[in-house]
């Protein structure tokens, strides 16, 4: 079958698109899924780079995120059927993460555990429904399950261009919040415009904090007036004490990854002088991706998708995540 195929780790270069992969066979408590699609999550580009501590079993079949129809079903599986169409939570239990320590949703077909089958309403389409799991899933998480953001919030999104940050700008529209949304690009930001940001801030000539501080007043000490409620940090590195400085006094950090450095500076002045809160997030469960499917069945959200590509260009698609030239998902179609 097709796939695209990671040998060794390193630069994307490493990353085969080949025709002649294996075809998984059927086993016991799994199912077998024609991939109807897959997306890429900034997540593979350290899946291809390695990562500390986590040795990948090579070769592997990278992608996290996949949705696609049951071709068959394997011994002792209840309840799903040949021609169902599901959505497969990427987290095996007892292996870890498809596309990284067995193979996940960048071929034709896949074996999947029937206990990460999630059924995809009828309104849904594979490509949405593929967008959703480590960037929506995380997003909806992060601000809904945790209940960190309430209507009428300001809320600022760094890296809000990309799966989480586009994820997380349109949840916390639909929740009632006045949303800044911070990305590198002129494009990019009116994108962000059209989904529902009510402000953009270009990070690459303005700082950003400090356009919080203008715009909302310098938050204070004794009440609750200037800076922002929420800060959506996802980044790390340099921008983590920017964004004490800009929140206001009762104010919430929320962290799910840490992309540009997991070891920043910190000033600790910030936290107890404002009473900050500081948040953090870890992956999503399969109530945050029925809910999303949900409200995209009912048209209440539509995933960002900023391009659909076949399998043949799928290294291509995960250089336009690694170079941040995308706004929201790329899809793959097998």
């Amino acid at each position: 079958m097709k796939a695209l195929v990671l040998r060794q780790h390193g630069g994307l270069e490493n990353l085969q698109y080949v025709t002649d992969h294996p075809t998984p066979t059927i086993a016991a408590g799994h199912v077998i899924i024609k991939v109807g699609a897959s997306s890429f999550n900034y997540h593979d580009v350290f899946t291809v780079k390695g990562m500390p501590g986590i040795k990948v079993p090579l070769p592997v079949v990278i992608g996290l995120d996949m949705a696609g129809e049951i071709t068959e079903v394997g011994e002792g599986v209840t309840g799903w059927n040949k021609g169902d169409r599901v959505l497969v939570n990427p987290l095996n239990k007892a292996r870890g993460l498809m596309g990284e320590m067995l193979d996940g949703g960048m071929a034709e077909y896949c074996l999947v555990g029937a206990d990460q089958l999630i059924k995809m309403p009828d309104d849904v389409t594979f490509a949405e429904a593929a967008s959703l799991p480590v960037a929506y899933g995380t997003a909806h998480r992060m601000l809904v399950t945790h209940n960190t953001v309430k209507k009428g919030d300001k809320v600022l999104v760094l890296g809000a261009s990309g799966g989480v940050g586009t994820g997380a700008v349109l949840l916390a529209k639909k929740l009632g919040a006045e949303v800044i949304a911070c990305a590198s690009s002129e494009d990019k930001l009116a994108r962000l415009k059209e989904i529902g940001a009510d402000h953009v801030v270009n990070y690459k000539d303005t700082d950003w904090s400090k356009w919080a501080i203008e715009k909302y007043g310098k938050p204070q000490r004794r009440n609750y007036e200037g800076g922002v409620d929420v800060v959506v940090n996802f980044t790390g590195g340099d921008t983590w004490v920017p964004s004490l400085k800009c929140l206001k006094r009762g104010g919430k950090l929320l962290v799910c990854g840490a992309t540009a450095g997991h070891d920043p500076k910190e000033d600790l002045r910030y936290v107890w002088s404002f009473e900050l809160q500081i948040i953090g997030s870890n992956s999503f469960y399969i109530e945050n991706l029925t809910a999303l499917m949900d409200m995209i069945a009912k048209g209440e959200m539509k995933p960002l998708i900023d391009k659909v590509l076949p399998l043949s260009e799928a290294a291509e698609g995960l250089r336009l995540i690694q170079d941040r030239e995308v706004i929201g998902k790329v899809v793959i179609t097998p």
